[in-house]
Order: C-alpha cells, then sequence, then structure tokens
C-alpha cells in the first residue's frame, strides 16, 4: 500500500471486543490480543481494498451465523474506509450518502421513517457494514466513525446519521455516541436478524468532539467513545487527505 494514501495513522493498543452494525451476542471466539502498533486509515478505493474489507465483513458476521452479501460492487453515494496495521485489515465501514437517484440500504426496511427525515430537508447519512476485528483498539472504531463524520458533514454538509442496529446494542450506540430512537424493531433482510433504527444529528456529534475528541487520557467520567475520537486540530489534515482521495 502506499503511504501517501493514508488518511491518518495513530499509534493504540488492544481494547475493543469484536463489533459488528447488526449484531447478535458476542462470538464464544477466544480474543486475540494486539500490542501496541500503529493502524492506518485508508480509503478502500480499489477492488482489491473493497475486497479485503468483505472479507472481514464476512468473517465477523459469519461467527454469528448472519448472512452477508457477498459482493463487492461499488455503489457510487458510498465510501468505504478500513483500518490497516502490519499489512491486515482490522477494521471496515461504509458509508452511504442519501441520494434521490439510490437511497440509502435502511429504506429496505424503514423507507416510511427516513421519508419523514426527508420531508424535514434534513439531509441523511448511513454508517453501514461496519466491523471490527476482535482485540483492536478502541481508537479504530472512533477513527472510523470520526472519519465518516468530517466525509458527511463537514465536507458534503449532511446533517443526519441513520442506522440499523440489533436490538441487543441498542444501548451501546446511545451511551457511546448518542443516537437516539427513530423506528421500532423490524426485521433486517439484510442480515437475517432484528433491527432498530437510530438516529442521530450531526450537529450533536460535532459539539462532542469539540468537547471531548482527543482527551481519552484526561476523560475523567465520560463514558462515551467521543474522547477517543481525534481531536479536532486533526480535522483539517484528515479533510484535505479525504478530498484528495477518489471513491
Amino acid at each position: 500500500m502506499q503511504e501517501d494514501d493514508t488518511i491518518i495513522s495513530f499509534e493504540a493498543v488492544s481494547g475493543l471486543r469484536d463489533l459488528v452494525v447488526g449484531e447478535g451476542r458476542a462470538s464464544d471466539a477466544p480474543d486475540d490480543q494486539i500490542d501496541q502498533q500503529t493502524f492506518h486509515i485508508r480509503m478502500a478505493n480499489s477492488h482489491g481494498r473493497r475486497e479485503a474489507a468483505s472479507l472481514l465483513l464476512k468473517k465477523m458476521y459469519g461467527w454469528r451465523g448472519y448472512a452477508v452479501d457477498p459482493g463487492v460492487s461499488h455503489a457510487l453515494n458510498k465510501i468505504t474506509l478500513f483500518a490497516e496495521t502490519d499489512g491486515h485489515t482490522v477494521g471496515t465501514m461504509s458509508l452511504c450518502l442519501d441520494s434521490e437517484d439510490v437511497g440509502l440500504p435502511a429504506d429496505e426496511n424503514f423507507r416510511d421513517m427516513l421519508d419523514e427525515l426527508r420531508s424535514q430537508q434534513r439531509r441523511l447519512c448511513e454508517p453501514s457494514r461496519l466491523a471490527i476485528d476482535k482485540g483492536v483498539s478502541k481508537r479504530v472504531f472512533a477513527a472510523l466513525i470520526h472519519i465518516s463524520y468530517i466525509y458527511a458533514h463537514n465536507i458534503h454538509g449532511y446533517t443526519d446519521y441513520v442506522i440499523e442496529v440489533n436490538p441487543r446494542h441498542v444501548m451501546f450506540y446511545k451511551r457511546m455516541l448518542g443516537f437516539r430512537d427513530f423506528g421500532g424493531e423490524r426485521p433486517c433482510t439484510r442480515v437475517g436478524a432484528p433491527a432498530v433504527l437510530l438516529r442521530l444529528d450531526l450537529a450533536y456529534m460535532g459539539e462532542q468532539i469539540r468537547q471531548f475528541g482527543g482527551l481519552m487520557e484526561q476523560r475523567s467520567n465520560e463514558r462515551s467513545f467521543y474522547p477517543y475520537f481525534f481531536p479536532t486540530w486533526d480535522e483539517p489534515g484528515i479533510t484535505a487527505r479525504l478530498m484528495q482521495g477518489r471513491t
């Protein structure tokens, strides 16, 4: 991989159990601890990179018996980020930007709820296909979310995240990122499991980043993931590198 296409690099230690959007019960497989290493976040802007991200996604979903589309097709309204350390892909997520032509994956199950927000002139985007390998640092999860926020809100002016999660993990996304309920439980046809629709105002996320970003060593009683986000002074460099990238 070319170093000059790295969006950002950072050092971190292990600490986050495996995580996927829409996940059910945690895997019984043992944790593989990762010592402090340098992680690189890049855009999956080639077939090979999207294939590597897809393989991690299939592994993490497969441990739970969930179905996942094996294809790595690339939609024009979607970017895929991945985290790599020592040549191994250890985290990935996709971000879909709403458009009149394409819409969002959540339209399949929650079109009526999303249309309600669209009627209020809200601009929606959907984090999806999130998977973090076992034993990987919380900072990898935070980095993927923060970079997707910069891309969606700061660069393209989107106003809201909407996300489908398994009912077992609703409280995680509420407590750790500030998502709120925006739909009842419905079957998620893409992963063959129930899902709840949650919403997050990206203006709120920006406030939390400004208050807590980069303060993981001084976070005191703050229990959200925001102290693991980058400090705001890292955002201009991340923004510039994202704008130079290719989706």
